[in-house]
């Protein structure tokens, strides 16, 4: 029996990363996944995949869109191959996944195919595909399994027509109308891939607006962007039926007041959220604790009840976010090896990934005003930017929340090109405690989308120079 200083289960963003800092501490080190590929959800069916959609889909919207305002004329009718969109985007997991493998291999991680599961704290069972097994044996075990897509009690998911996002990232036709439920992230990325591709995308959200957890003057700004691109959204819409006949489904749902909303379409994508992923792993057979949720239950310093198993990512508390479990990978990894790491939960940004791009770090305003924080607030809108103008990316705003007496920056959120990036320029001044005067005053690059942040520190003085 092989024996090991650390053992990580499941290969996700956290788990590899973890995986790959406990070598470089010098701890002997195993990683289990149950699949053939490494890469958890995220490269696989997530992250990674959705962004290649993503981007191939609005290379064609440019292309039938603005092609010609910029005097780029193409003979000829623009059309899409599915097919080959799909087969780009598995092109770019298979390179990504196939990385994960060669990291492995450079910090000498010895990898096993299989379900891990625990026959005590110290050891582990892994059972291959062909059921055969073999026993581990390890001083810690860092568990990193991930989640899976909630559903609804009601709803069965066929993976044909009623599906996840794992079925919608691989349609082999573009629906003629699909229906989202759920305006989330993963809801309202998917929705926009079809949308551009020549869909009817219908969004059905059981809260009062869309990405119901960011600053609300997001939410306002990408709803405003979204149904001025034909998107149909409803609001305050409580599911209560999805039901196929053929190929025709019908989404019931009450609004606010109470009446029933048919809806019909030919797809239904369900993204209400996501569920920590345990199964399989016989907790009880060391001993560790979960919540009503599911949640592994984990102190400060990551660990779970029993004190050589920690537990990271979408598998215990705090966002289901692809870089938060790399933080923690990288956190409990350095608390086995005798280090004392932190991380601040807060400094931790949130992103969409539609276009405009959508993306916050800190407090929201509602947060501030619940908390009675005293804060004021600049925004600045992106079309009085130049690069936005030349780029023809004029949506969107930055919007800057700062302490009334120290100006303390406590939370910045935009939706805008390139917000994804443009994001870490606030964690970055957030982390050393900036004031909005702080970045105010440093030179921003011109004609760039950064000098919005500029602009919005100005103006939560009110001293915007350009708008």
């Amino acid at each position: 029996m092989k024996s090991y200083d650390v053992t990580v289960i499941g290969s996700g963003p956290g788990g590899y990363v973890a995986a790959i800092r406990c070598a470089q501490l010098g701890l002997k080190t195993a990683l289990i996944e149950k699949y053939k590929t490494l890469g958890g959800t995220c490269l696989n069916v997530g992250c990674i995949p959705s962004k290649a959609l993503l981007d191939s889909s609005h290379h064609y919207e440019d292309a039938i869109k603005h092609f010609d305002t910029h005097g780029i004329e193409i003979p000829g009718e623009i059309k899409v191959n599915l097919a080959k969109m799909i087969s780009r985007k598995d092109t770019v997991v298979e390179q990504t996944t196939g990385g994960i493998d060669f990291l492995m291999k450079k910090n000498k991680i010895d990898v096993y195919q299989g379900l891990g599961s625990f026959k005590s704290s110290e050891l582990i069972l892994i059972t291959k595909e062909d059921k055969s097994t073999e026993e581990i044996s390890s001083k810690n075990t860092i568990i990193a399994t991930g989640s899976k897509p909630s559903n609804l009690p009601f709803i069965k998911i066929d993976k044909e027509r009623i599906i996840t996002s794992t079925e919608a990232l691989k349609l082999k036709e573009i629906p003629k109308h699909l229906i989202v439920i759920g305006g989330g992230v993963i809801g309202l990325e998917l929705g926009q891939v079809y949308k551009r591709l020549g869909a009817e995308v219908t969004i059905v959200e059981y809260m009062d607006r869309i990405i119901p957890t960011m600053d609300a003057a997001l939410s306002k700004e990408l709803a405003k962007v979204f149904k001025k691109n034909k998107f149909k959204i409803n609001v305050s819409h409580k599911v209560k039926d999805v039901s196929r006949k053929g190929n025709e489904i019908t989404v019931l749902a009450d609004d606010k007041k109470g009446n029933e909303v048919e809806i019909k379409g030919d797809y239904c994508l369900v993204s209400v959220g996501r569920r920590p992923f345990t199964d399989g792993l016989q907790l009880d057979a060391a001993g560790v604790i979960a919540n009503e949720r599911g949640q592994i239950e984990v102190n400060e310093h990551l660990q779970t009840n029993i004190s050589n198993i920690y537990a990271i990512g979408d598998v215990v508390r705090g966002a289901m976010l692809a870089h938060k479990a790399e933080e923690e990978g990288t956190m409990a990894a350095e608390i086995i090896a005798g280090q004392k790491p932190h991380i601040d939960y807060n400094l931790i940004p949130g992103v969409v990934y539609t276009w405009p791009e959508v993306a916050s770090v800190g407090k929201t305003e509602e947060q501030l005003k619940e908390a009675g924080v005293d804060y004021k607030m600049g925004s600045f809108p992106m079309r009085a930017l130049g690069r936005a103008r030349a780029s023809m990316d004029i949506d969107g705003l930055i919007k800057v929340l700062a302490d009334a007496k120290t100006d303390e920056i406590l939370g910045v959120h935009m939706i805008g090109a390139r917000a994804a990036d443009l994001i870490a320029e606030a964690v970055v001044a957030m982390e050393f405690r900036a004031s909005s005067e702080d970045v105010a005053r440093m030179s921003h690059a011109h004609p760039t989308y950064t000098e919005a942040i500029k602009e919005a520190c100005l103006a939560v003085d009110g001293r915007a120079l350009h708008s």
